[in-house]
C-alpha cells in the first residue's frame, strides 16, 4: 500500500498522531486518556509511517531504538513510585510540587512522570513489535 497519495499524506498524518498522543497523554489525569492511550495512539503513527516508507526509515526518524524508549519508559516509572518510598509514604503514592521558574508556576506531579513512563513503555514495545512485523512482512 505505498501509493503517491499515502506516501505523500503519512508525514503529516504522523506528525499528527503524534500532537494528538501527547494531547492525550497530558489530559488523561483528569479526563480518560492517559499514558497507555497515548502510547497506543503514537505507536500507530509509527506504525503508519512505516507502512509508506518502509522499516529502515522508521528506525532512522526515531534517533533512538524503540526497546531502548520502552526500558526509559520502565525507568522513570519505577522511579516516581520509589520517590514516594523516599519519603516515607507508600509506594506509588502520588506527591505534587509547585516550583516557580522565571515567575511563572509549575505544577509537577509524580503521577504525571508516572503516566510519561508508561507512554514510554508502551510506544517502545508496541513500535518495536510492529518494526518486527512489518520487517517480517517486506522479506
Amino acid at each position: 500500500m505505498r501509493t503517491l497519495i499515502f506516501r505523500t499524506a503519512a508525514p503529516y498524518l504522523t506528525s499528527l498522531m503524534l500532537l494528538f498522543s501527547v494531547f492525550v497523554l497530558l489530559r488523561g489525569h483528569n479526563e480518560p486518556g492517559g499514558g497507555f492511550i497515548g502510547g497506543l495512539i503514537a505507536a500507530s503513527a509509527f506504525a503508519i509511517y512505516g507502512i509508506a516508507f518502509g522499516v529502515p526509515e522508521v528506525r532512522r526518524a526515531m534517533y533512538f531504538h524503540p526497546m531502548a524508549i520502552s526500558g526509559f519508559g520502565l525507568f522513570l516509572a519505577a522511579l516516581s513510585g520509589l520517590l514516594s518510598y523516599v519519603l516515607h509514604v507508600p509506594f506509588l503514592t502520588g506527591l505534587w510540587t509547585s516550583p516557580s521558574l522565571f515567575g511563572i508556576t509549575v505544577d509537577l506531579s509524580t503521577v504525571m512522570f508516572f503516566d510519561i513512563g508508561v507512554y514510554l513503555v508502551v510506544v517502545g514495545s508496541i513500535t518495536s513489535i510492529a518494526l518486527a512485523l512489518e520487517e517480517r512482512e517486506d522479506d
